[in-house]
């Protein structure tokens, strides 16, 4: 192995805060720059025509790879030297066997799902689930005949086997299976928690001629630093690199990670419908990878202090966040068997409605009133009017997404500046 893709030094484990400053490269490749350069090219020159034939072969599984053979260089919407890297590097976070990168969370969520599923299947998924997951379920794979069945969170794990063998009965009915279980933990923008564990088990009892559903977690908001589902069993894990991976409110980007079995349909989904990362925005999300557990940290203790206050002030009816869960609630229990951090992103209610959370929105100074997470700076945002706009009225009413709900995501700034600016703006509520 490479010494630029060891994973120990002297027999001690290289942790991954240390393998993400050179895991997957090497200097001697590019005129000895210490950082990985960006490699905005197209296409590859192949090293013979013998050569190109071999590697077309090889991807469309026409031939065997040998023992130790990589794939080669071909084309950027196959694969790119930034992709490789930081492939490899999420990988190693998440304790996966691979990663693919895509150019949206999205577009790694659509392809996972749609290379999973075919006409007459049923995804069943969490709810309440972020507004464009929840759009693509309700409103594209209908569509393509592939329907979903809702799984309220909160639910028990006994109401969920009996809802998923249900939804199981329903696709065979029709000549399809339950192909996918799509969980979003915690829920945005509630924080609601599922059992990813629990579900796993239902998921191999539901197995029947030899296929069982594939259990998909959106990781978005705590991993891959507080909590990571493929050591609970999942078969992907998924993410809006966008988010706090990224972490700099600058790319836009996605992805999937689990065995190498399990990529097994979805790599081919990406490269057919050309959602792979470009060259550029990978080797961005290279950079962010160095700092991430650091940006993560220090904003997971921000919101601590931010939250702290909120649930002193007379104007926030509730704060929805992972640090205030009551003990011996079911919610607790599985934050401790599944989450080792309480993120930095949260919601509040705040007395009043929508007219209420709007005053404290438009008072923000410090705060930018903004959709998305996890970035740099703290961003706040209405969900019942913005990122789950989608969602029916019945529906936004039975998930908690009122009027009242305002979500907030802390980043790095100093947390006394951010409690005074918070302060200030619930003064006009």
């Amino acid at each position: 192995m490479s010494r630029y893709r060891k994973k120990d030094v002297a027999g001690q484990a290289l942790r991954p805060q240390t393998q993400m400053m050179s895991f997957g490269y090497d200097p001697a490749l590019s005129e000895g720059a210490i950082k990985p350069p960006l490699f905005q090219t197209s296409t590859f020159v192949f090293k013979s025509a013998e050569d190109g034939k071999r590697q077309f072969a090889l991807r469309k599984g026409l031939a065997q790879r040998a023992p130790g053979e990589e794939f080669g260089l071909v084309y950027s919407r196959f694969n790119n030297p930034n992709l490789e890297i930081l492939e490899d590097r999420l990988a190693i976070w998440e304790q996966a066997e691979k990663a693919l990168v895509f150019a949206s969370g999205m577009a790694a969520i659509s392809s996972t799902l749609l290379g999973l599923s075919r006409p007459g299947d049923i995804v069943a998924n969490s709810e309440p689930l972020y507004g464009g997951t929840e759009g693509l379920l309700l409103n594209v794979m209908p569509q393509l005949g592939i329907t979903h069945a809702s799984l309220p969170v909160g639910t028990s794990l006994d109401e969920l086997e009996a809802l998923l063998r249900a939804a199981d009965a329903t696709a065979a009915e029709r000549g399809g299976r339950l192909s996918a279980i799509m969980l979003e933990t915690p829920a945005n923008p509630t924080n609601e928690l599922t059992d990813i564990a629990g579900v796993v088990a239902i998921a191999k009892r539901l197995e029947r001629n030899g296929y069982r559903p594939a259990v998909c977690v959106d990781n978005t908001f705590l991993g891959p630093i507080w909590q990571k589902p493929l050591t609970l069993g999942a078969d992907y894990a998924l993410y809006s690199l966008t988010k706090y991976v990224g972490g700099h409110s600058d790319i836009v980007g996605g992805a999937v990670l689990g065995s190498m079995d399990a990529m097994k349909p979805i790599a081919p989904m990406r490269s057919s419908l050309g959602a792979t990362l470009d060259p550029h925005t990978a080797w961005m999300l290279c950079r962010s990878l160095e700092t991430l557990e650091l940006r993560i940290s220090r904003a997971t203790e921000n919101a601590r202090m931010v939250c702290a206050y909120l649930e002193r002030h007379p104007k926030v009816k509730k704060v929805l966040w992972l640090g205030n869960l009551p003990p011996g609630s079911d919610q607790a229990r599985i934050f401790a068997a599944q989450c080792t951090g309480v993120g930095s992103t949260f919601s509040i209610r705040v007395h009043g409605g929508e007219a209420e959370a709007f005053r404290f929105l438009d008072a923000l100074k410090v705060v930018k009133l903004a959709v998305s997470l996890g970035g740099t700076e703290s961003l706040a945002s209405h969900p019942a009017t913005t990122t789950h706009l989608d969602y029916p009225p019945a529906d936004k009413e039975r998930y908690g997404i009122t009027g009242d709900l305002v979500r907030i995501s802390i980043g790095i700034e100093d947390s006394r500046d951010l409690i005074a600016d918070i302060d200030q703006a619930l003064a006009a509520v």
